[in-house]
């Protein structure tokens, strides 16, 4: 998911091809130091790198066929409509559910599993075809399949095995070395990767998933810098900005004399909750960051932070275009790949307005 976090398809740009030079030792930076232009420039060259051809496993989707859903009810459970994110990919949904003339069911699980096993008995009772499964817990999966009726499943974001017959939604290795590679890039032209700490935000109990978006960021960063400087990670279950403020808060006071924070969230929640305690702490100036998601909640601190080195967008605003006409798919029978990726792209304040004409002002 997103978790955030996080379409289609403009042609994407593939991996970042950047290999630089591994870097290490302490950060010399003073703590008002600002990133130079060099930074951001390097950090946008690294987004826009690309090929034109789609990554593997890109989805064949681009928006449902007008009445191509009609007579088919699909049930749909939301990880929580509360997450930005999540809003923007149930939104999605039903829109595009509406535009195939399908039945659309939805139901928040809320974060929690116990509502998203609920949700798919009342699926049962309801005699759904389909469902399009977004809740959070990979560990649950199991229990909620059973629990709900013998359809077609798309797992949105996070496996939802063994019913499922598809996942649709983040290539996270991919999302994690596009990330990773961007931050180090960034870190190295305003840094030359000297830093005090790196930090990952993470989430581990949306399980494998979670861990491939983790390792890729990682990767990706130890490409362009080498092995992380003093490493964290700090594991924030409920993906949300409050808590994720609180356990930063929490480590910041681990690391006083830390003048360069190196923070890649693998989500836009967490880092946002990473920046207001940083600010909270008067360590604002830092901590540099980059995250995982690209919905509205972090276009101007992209846009205008230049503390924020770059985040990878997942385009949930159109989770819906590959998501109904695929189950409208499964529920006919034809055959759905086993991967419905995104195209992933890199965002900074040079190229969000191409994605995101909206995004506000500084």
């Amino acid at each position: 998911m997103a978790l955030r976090d996080q379409s289609r398809l403009p042609a994407l740009a593939a991996a970042i091809a950047i290999l630089l030079a591994a870097c290490s030792g302490a950060a010399t930076a003073p703590p008002s130091a600002a990133p130079t232009a060099a930074a951001t420039a390097a950090a946008t060259a690294a987004a826009t790198t690309a090929a034109e051809s789609l990554p593997p496993g890109v989805a064949p989707y681009d928006g449902a066929v007008a009445g191509s859903g009609k007579g088919m009810k699909i049930g749909y459970v939301s990880l929580g409509d509360s997450i930005p994110f999540v809003k923007l990919v149930s939104d999605s949904l039903k829109s595009e559910a509406t535009v195939a003339g399908a039945d659309f069911v939805f139901c928040d699980s809320e974060l929690d599993s116990a509502k998203a096993l609920a949700c798919v008995q009342n699926f049962k009772v309801q005699n759904v075809q389909g469902i399009l499964n977004f809740q959070l817990n990979e560990t649950a999966a199991e229990e909620i399949c059973k629990a709900g009726p013998a359809v077609p499943v798309i797992a949105i974001d996070i496996h939802q095995k063994p019913c499922e017959i598809a996942f649709m939604g983040a290539d996270n290795t991919r999302a994690g070395n596009v990330l990773g590679e961007a931050v180090g890039t960034a870190t190295k032209a305003q840094f030359d990767c000297k830093t005090d700490a790196v930090v990952l935000m993470t989430a581990k109990a949306a399980g494998a998933v979670i861990k491939l978006r983790s390792d890729g960021t990682i990767e990706g960063y130890k490409n362009i810098c080498g092995t992380p400087t003093n490493y964290t990670e700090i594991d924030v279950p409920s993906i949300a900005i409050d808590e994720a403020r609180t356990k930063f808060s929490d480590y910041l006071t681990t690391v006083p004399n830390a003048k360069v924070i190196i923070v890649m969230s693998l989500n836009d929640d967490m880092a946002l909750g990473a920046l207001a305690a940083a600010q909270a702490a008067n360590r604002a100036a830092n901590v540099y960051l980059g995250a995982h998601g690209g919905d509205p909640s972090g276009w101007k601190e992209v846009r205008c932070d230049p503390h924020w080195f770059g985040d990878v967008a997942y385009f949930p605003e159109r989770y819906g275009k590959i998501g109904i006409p695929a189950i409208i798919d499964a529920i006919a029978g034809k055959t759905v790949q086993t991967n419905l990726y995104v195209n992933h792209k890199a965002l900074t304040k040079d190229n969000i307005l191409t994605f995101y004409p909206d995004a506000p002002a500084c």
